[in-house]
């Protein structure tokens, strides 16, 4: 049995801080306490010198590629990247080539994630104006979710269909995870950017074309359509302060119907960083502005917003320097996610608690993933070290996500991910990814 003891640690979970030791067999936490003594000769003990042991992030909303568009990345690649970062499991999106829209298709990616994740795995089904059938013969156990893109997608995504849509939400009782953006408002906008500077856009307009106005339209009326229907939402990516108002925090996280999500990149960048990131920093929705930040951050400390994600969406150098309107919109944050809220902690933004919440336990909680988010006995060991004193640069050669690139390309970090564990086995340590073993599917207790 694998048995590794982890010793002097500060262990945060469930809004505390203990100094001590866990034991790890088995792939499970065997024990925490103040002082453990290894059982047997053969336990690794590893000393944390006082570094902080979290529970390893769980990502929500990412996007690795595989199948159809693996020159930007595969499913083993960016698992690399993330578990570097220390986030140990991820749920992704289905406007891979061809869409997850079928069960068939589906379990085709869950197969390839057995063979090369190394992180905790699973995949959300697509929903389409015609593929209600399918959505209804999801088996909630094994499935994160229902997602629905509502602005523009890849393929035939984009449910367009009002009386589809409400059908869906009417029928099912699966987590449904939307993209909300207003699809008319959006192609109004654009087209009277092109009337005056054709596809040259500078990339500074952006976020006047995927507007608030877009944003708002769209994530209002799909939380009026599930307090109508009943339906349980989780709205992905918000980007403006007015959205704040569709969502609450009166409820305590296990009893909301209606749940949000803020990621990483809109809480970081603003629209006055188009000058100097360019495309680069072009998301769907779009980064926004100084104020926008902040009223997410607002509303991420106050609970309004429950968990943050990364809307890991890697495309090539090459892709992301074309012109406004045909470089992509997505970017690679898994490998540094985890450090850049850490460094919120270094500004006095946001507590080390607070992160573990948002980034571990809410995401547990909200898609009620069986043993996993928290440092519990009996938990599989999804964990990672933190060092808080660290500093590193972000550079090219040490981006491991494919794509080779990051936004976050000359930033200093004060905090440095020492060792990550996914499953008991110790998959990363100081910049070195060990392959020890695969990430595993996740179960649902639903």
């Amino acid at each position: 049995m694998n048995t590794t003891l982890i010793k002097n640690a500060r262990i945060v979970n469930e809004g505390r801080i203990l100094e001590g030791d866990l034991l790890i067999e088995g792939g499970l936490i065997a024990e925490i306490g103040t002082s453990i003594s290894a059982k047997t000769a053969a336990t690794k003990i590893i000393d944390a010198g006082g570094n902080y042991l979290i529970p390893g992030a769980i990502d929500d909303q990412v996007h690795f590629r595989e199948p159809g568009l693996t020159h930007k990345g595969n499913l083993f690649t960016e698992s690399r990247a993330a578990v570097a970062g220390g986030i140990t499991t991820f749920i992704e999106q289905p406007n891979t080539v061809p869409n997850a829209v079928t069960h068939e298709i589906l379990e085709q990616k869950y197969a390839r994630a057995a063979e090369t994740s190394i992180a905790n795995y699973s995949f959300m089904l697509g929903g389409t104006n015609n593929n209600l059938e399918e959505i209804l013969r999801t088996d909630s156990e094994k499935v994160a979710g229902l997602k629905l893109f509502l602005g523009s997608s890849t393929g035939n995504m984009l449910v367009d269909d009002d009386f589809a849509l409400e059908r869906i939400f009417s029928s099912t009782p699966l987590l449904i995870a939307t993209h909300c953006e207003d699809e008319g408002t959006i192609k109004r906008n654009l087209a009277q950017y092109k009337e005056m500077y054709g596809d040259d856009i500078p990339v500074k307009y952006h976020h006047l074309i995927r507007s608030e106005e877009a944003c708002y339209l769209s994530s209002s009326k799909t939380v009026a359509l599930a307090q109508k229907t009943g339906a349980r939402l989780h709205v992905f990516h918000l980007s403006t302060a007015k959205e704040m108002e569709l969502f609450t925090n009166k409820i305590p996280l296990a009893e909301k119907k209606i749940t949000a999500e803020v990621c990483i990149h809109h809480l970081w960048f603003s629209e006055e960083d188009y000058d100097t990131k360019g495309n680069f920093i072009k998301w769907n929705p779009a980064v926004k502005t100084a104020a926008d930040r902040d009223a997410l951050w607002k509303a991420l400390l106050d609970d309004t917003i429950d968990v943050i994600a990364t809307d890991h969406a890697p495309h090539t150098l090459e892709e992301k320097s074309q012109l406004y309107t045909s470089a992509p919109s997505g970017g690679p944050l898994v490998q540094h996610a985890v450090v850049a809220m850490f460094e919120a902690y270094h500004q006095g933004k946001i507590s080390i608690e607070k992160i573990v919440e948002k980034m571990a336990h809410n995401p547990a909680i909200l898609f009620k993933i069986r043993n996993r988010g928290f440092i519990r006995e009996g938990y599989a060991a999804d964990l990672a070290l933190v060092d808080i004193g660290s500093p590193w640069t972000v550079k090219r050669e040490n981006v491991l996500a494919s794509c080779g690139w990051s936004p976050f390309e000359g930033q200093t970090f004060k905090s440095r991910i020492t060792h990550t564990f996914v499953n008991g086995n110790l998959v990363y340590k100081n910049f070195k990814i060990l392959e020890a073993g695969l990430g595993s599917r996740l179960l649902f207790d639903r």
